[in-house]
């Protein structure tokens, strides 16, 4: 277990369990992304309760989210993003103390590659998240209301109709059966209310 304790090893376990719960976050349901987040997580709190640190390094960490957030809005992002770089790299390096005050515990190599690796990861996925929040939506549903299609299963309290090419969810007042065209006359949310077309 001593090979646990070397900060090198603590460091790319913390930046692993950092990702898995960005992951589990962005991306739920799997159970992956959680069962390892949890283990790693387990297994970093024991290393930083073992492996002494600097709380001032922890807080520089935490200060670089704050120009990571602003790169995000989309103005002076290179700036934003190398202010966010610089604060991980040094945070990462002195996270853990090394033999001298001054001597940073995680070698600073492996601090700059992790810090532009997850920096990089969470930035793109983050605002590939803000982008497609901010995107105008690609069905405009109140052109649904009228469109034509055709019953794909049998229709009554629940179905599913072929309509504007697309499979949607549908219901009817009346029981419609396979192959019928019917009409859209309303819809409930994301569910079509159809009626056959005589």
């Amino acid at each position: 277990m001593a090979f646990l304790l070397n900060p090198n090893l603590a460091y790319i376990l913390i930046v692993a369990a950092f990702l898995m719960t960005v992951f589990a976050i962005l991306i739920p349901g799997t159970g992956v992304f959680e069962i390892v987040g949890l283990v790693a997580w387990g297994v970093v709190l024991w290393q930083t309760y073992n492996i002494d640190s600097n709380l001032w390094a922890l807080i520089l960490l935490l200060l670089g989210f704050v120009p990571f957030g602003l790169s995000l809005r989309g103005k002076r992002v290179k700036l934003y993003l190398g202010l966010m770089v610089t604060a991980f790299v040094i945070g990462s390096a002195y996270l853990f103390k090394g033999d001298s005050w001054w001597q940073p515990g995680v070698h600073p190599l492996l601090a700059l590659v992790m810090s532009l690796f997850a920096g990089g990861v969470v930035w793109l996925v983050a605002a590939k998240l803000i982008e497609a929040m901010g995107a105008p939506s690609v069905h405009d549903l109140g052109t649904l209301i009228g469109a034509v299609g055709e019953a794909k299963t049998k229709i009554h309290t629940e179905g599913s109709v072929y309509v504007g090419g697309e499979k949607w969810t549908a219901r009817s007042d009346q029981p419609i059966k396979i192959g019928e065209r019917v009409e859209v006359v309303a819809r409930d949310g994301l569910v079509l209310i159809v009626k056959q077309i005589k």
